[in-house]
């Protein structure tokens, strides 16, 4: 199955974060690596304070499955998720989040800067941001500008044109906040600290076909691919497609 992108408004429509999700769930070797994702959220509950978790850009994705008490939410109203909000101006009292989870969101908000404000508003001292985007690596870069609809622009600034929830983004944005100006992240969002980035993931998901594509393996090779990136993990600064971010709130 492929899913052709002709028009931004066709990537804005619910009905399309909706059929992701369909394709998702129906195609095993993609659905698995979504459950390692998953995985790595819920390694850290134990570290987490006393709290509601929250996932952001839900409506594409399965959380629940794993992580039955984490609240869901999505800009769309697609009537599968707890919350209908932007994630610029989160419906939250103060420090009434112990973790926010996102995958493949932060590059498609318009303006990162007001999610990092509210994430360190609603977080609780202690409180984590786990997120997996994609990777500024040697790989990262050549897939991404060549092979995928979305623009990946290292050299952008802190902003994105608003032109629909998914349509607009910038998949550089991850590493534009917090590698290249860490600095001034550090600066503006003095509570936030970034505790580890990890990149991963150099195989797998190309070989899933991703939700545009067919698989290019069949699901039970999935142990043998697993095997050849863990031996690949030294050269992840290089290769790896995706990243983990956690940043936790410290004051």
């Amino acid at each position: 199955m492929r899913i052709k992108y002709d028009i931004q408004t066709h990537l804005d429509d619910p009905q399309t974060t909706l059929l992701h999700r369909e394709i998702i769930l129906s195609k095993p070797f993609l659905k698995r690596i979504y459950l390692d994702w998953y995985s790595v959220f819920k390694k850290e509950g134990p570290s987490l304070p006393e709290g509601k978790m929250l996932e952001i850009g839900s409506g594409g994705g399965f959380i629940k499955e794993v992580l039955p008490t984490v609240f869901t939410s999505d800009i769309m109203p697609l009537g599968i998720c707890d919350y209908t909000f932007s994630a610029e101006k989160m419906p939250f009292r103060d420090e009434e989040l112990s973790a926010i989870f996102m995958i493949n969101v932060f590059h498609h908000i318009p303006k990162p800067y007001l999610f990092l404000t509210e994430a360190q508003r609603t977080l609780k001292k202690g409180g984590k941001i786990i997120m997996i985007e994609p990777a500024n690596s040697w790989l990262g870069r050549l897939i991404y500008k060549n092979f995928h609809h979305e623009p990946f622009d290292e050299k952008g600034g802190w902003e994105i044109q608003s032109t629909g929830p998914l349509s607009g983004s910038n998949q550089a944005l991850p590493y534009i906040y917090f590698e290249r100006d860490y600095k001034k992240f550090q600066a503006d969002f003095p509570d936030l600290s970034v505790k580890t980035i990890t990149y991963h993931t150099p195989l797998m998901y190309v070989l899933s076909g991703g939700v545009s594509r067919k698989a290019l393996v069949p699901n039970p090779l999935y142990g043998f691919f697993k095997i050849i990136e863990k031996f690949l993990s030294p050269l992840s600064r290089q290769t790896g497609l995706f990243q983990t971010i956690i940043i936790e709130k410290t004051t």
